[in-house]
């Protein structure tokens, strides 16, 4: 990638991510600042100061973490965890219950109105939006949906009563299903039928479909002192056939190679205009006595957008992030039947490598993606937890019921506690993020292509570009 552009995706990223957390903090201020409370600081991140300046007596600093960021205010009790000690002396007034949940409020309330403005924008510039048909490429032989009469070429068109218009669609449908049996509607030669689909779960956990997209897997990256490495095998090799078996998808592939552990075999791969026989001998695994050569895989091909003007309205694109994120959460709390995790969720590494790759592809993405992350901050920061934006409000409309403060030490107390759960959650999903890298990477190796269209859009379309691409698999 050249210089210039991984400085603008850089810059990009650094600039959307700050401006979501700006206004939220910026909320938080300016009600502060009417309302007549003390500001001590106003930082973006956590951590050590990166650069900072002190005006009118409250420090203002960029710091090293970017996890959010935080208004210090010493008449509302916040997290010495996340922000430090007061530095504060004098004596301040108490603060009244409404200005408390006022100053509260209006953080996640400037992430709505923010989110709002970027879906005006979108909506007048357009929005690209996938197109790519989720046509079946192979069905196992043998297999429950081969025995139903599902057969290559057949087009999904819904999953668990959601229309798809792409693989992408396909996946985040299934995998939010809160049970393992899918109700999928397949189109064959016209006709519509609806199926009962057994799933199975992927590599990283989630539910998939056992049916593969018609397309040839496409190896993205190749991992050092591997049998693919040794074999000569190269990123960008589109795989053609495995042992004289068309290579009909990912999974298929997979499965070939899981199938033949230690087995010489030979793999047909397209490099630019040439075809290569390449011998590789899988490697079997200790564990799980399936072959595996050290490559991670996508499908090869382009992902296709096309821009719609005028784009969604603001209120369909705003109501659509709402819909996913609470879909999202009651996939979390249906863990056992949807497979979804904690570990499933991304953390500022994460953030960052999404954002990164809508900004890549195009702009309008990027800022699609901003509208999603600044409804996820508003809708986050309301839980009733403390530290939390909510459970601040939580406890002042406790206060207010009472006509008396809470108990100082208890809300200290729950408050350093929680705020130790919120670090100690940021590290894990971080954790998991770190882990993810090879297949955030991957989503700047594929192909893309952008279509103008001139059609208004539908108004109720719900929009893929936010969803991040499919994981790749690692055979």
């Amino acid at each position: 990638m050249p210089l210039l552009k991984v400085i603008y995706i850089v810059a990009a990223v650094v600039f959307l991510f700050g401006a979501a957390v700006f206004v939220h903090e910026f909320g938080h201020f300016w009600v502060a600042l009417k309302r007549g409370l003390k500001v001590e600081a106003f930082a973006i991140g956590f951590g050590p100061k990166i650069f900072g300046w002190k005006r009118n007596g409250i420090d203002y600093a960029w710091r090293w973490i970017p996890a959010g960021g935080y208004v210090k205010l010493p008449q509302m009790l916040t997290s010495e965890a996340l922000e430090g000690e007061s530095t504060t002396t004098e004596k301040l007034p108490p603060v009244s219950p409404l200005s408390k949940i006022l100053v509260s409020l209006a953080g996640p309330l400037m992430n709505v109105l923010f989110a709002f403005v970027i879906a005006t924008i979108i909506f007048f510039v357009g929005l690209p939006v996938t197109v790519n048909p989720s046509i079946i490429g192979y069905v196992e032989p043998g297999s429950a949906e081969a025995k139903m009469g599902i057969v290559e070429g057949d087009v999904i068109t819904k999953v668990n009563g959601k229309s798809v218009n792409s693989w992408e669609g396909v996946q985040m449908a299934t995998v939010l299903a809160r049970t393992n049996v899918v109700p999928v509607e397949i189109q064959h030669d016209g006709v519509k039928t609806t199926y009962q689909l057994p799933t199975t779960p992927s590599e990283l956990g989630l539910k998939v479909l056992n049916l593969d997209p018609k397309d040839h897997p496409v190896i993205t990256e190749i991992l050092s002192e591997r049998p693919a490495e040794k074999a000569g095998l190269k990123e960008g090799d589109e795989i053609v056939s495995v042992a004289k078996v068309p290579a009909l998808g990912t999974q298929h592939f997979i499965k070939m190679i899981q199938s033949r552990p230690a087995e010489p075999t030979e793999i047909v791969v397209k490099r630019g205009q040439q075809r290569l026989a390449i011998n590789v001998t899988p490697n079997c695994n200790p564990k799980t006595k399936k072959g595996e050569i050290g490559a991670a895989l996508s499908d090869s091909a382009a992902i296709v957008y096309r821009v719609q003007r005028p784009g969604p309205t603001p209120w369909a694109q705003v109501a659509d992030v709402v819909d996913k994120t609470i879909n999202t959460f009651s996939a979390l709390i249906h863990t056992k039947e949807t497979g979804v995790k904690p570990k499933d969720f991304v953390g500022p590494v994460g953030i960052f490598g999404i954002l990164a790759s809508q900004v890549a592809i195009d702009y309008r993405l990027a800022l699609s993606f901003l509208v999603l992350l600044n409804i996820n901050l508003a809708m986050i920061n309301l839980l009733p937890l403390p530290v939390l934006d909510g459970g601040h409000i939580a406890m002042s409309i406790l206060e207010w019921i009472r006509r008396r403060p809470l108990n100082v030490k208890f809300v200290e107390y729950a408050t350093t506690v929680f705020a130790v759960l919120l670090i100690s959650f940021m590290l894990y999903v971080t954790f998991f993020d770190i882990k993810r890298i090879p297949l955030l990477n991957s989503l700047f190796k594929r192909k893309v292509q952008i279509e103008q269209q001139d059609k208004p859009a539908d108004s109720s379309l719900n929009p893929e570009a936010p969803t991040p691409a499919p994981a790749p698999s690692h055979p």
